[in-house]
């Protein structure tokens, strides 16, 4: 099992999130929980390139810090919505550790989130989403509520992911067993 912390830069995390506070702490506690249990956390950074909000090597493309990473944990790149795509490596890195639990929080839940739980789940992974660990804001469509509930609710539950409390989430974590959901990728 391992955490897998998505998006989450100092340019991403912010009061304008739904409910910013409830995934602040839940992300927070979720990271301390993972060390805790020393279940390996992972960041992954979006670099949207040069001139952008989240341009790599900007103040705003470094990890929130209230996340930030401990030594020696690892943290891959991208410039595409999903973690799991080819440029990224984390798919092979995971594959090469054999493991298939993936617990995933970040932002945003309707773009690189909602890509990387899809994504996950094709590539053969576990994924695991707990609740209010994961955010997005308001668009031109929809609210960030709607948005969050759409996809934490309705969205990824039993299609691409299972949706546990942050209690739940922690649980697996102090069992350290992973076997979980409906989706057989346990062992």
């Amino acid at each position: 099992m391992i955490l897998l912390v998505v998006d989450t830069q100092r340019g991403s995390i912010n009061e304008s999130l739904y409910a910013y506070e409830t995934v602040k702490e839940n992300i927070k506690k979720l990271i301390a929980e993972a060390r805790a249990n020393s279940i390996e956390v992972i960041y992954v950074q979006h670099d949207d390139g040069p001139g952008t909000d989240l341009e790599k090597g900007k103040d705003n493309y470094e990890i929130f810090d209230e996340f930030a990473p401990a030594d020696g944990e690892k943290h891959f790149e991208k410039d595409v919505n999903s973690a799991f795509h080819a440029m990224t490596g984390l798919t092979e890195y995971l594959r090469s550790k054999h493991e298939k639990d993936i617990i995933v929080v970040g932002v945003s839940t309707d773009y690189c989130l909602d890509a990387t739980v899809k994504s996950g789940f094709e590539q053969g992974f576990h994924i695991i989403i707990p609740a209010y660990a994961n955010s997005t804001y308001d668009n031109p469509y929809f609210d960030g509520e709607t948005a969050y509930k759409y996809y934490n609710e309705y969205m990824w539950p039993v299609r691409y992911a299972q949706a546990v409390s942050v209690e739940e989430a922690i649980e697996m974590m102090n069992r350290g067993d992973g076997v979980s959901g409906p989706f057989g990728h346990a062992e």
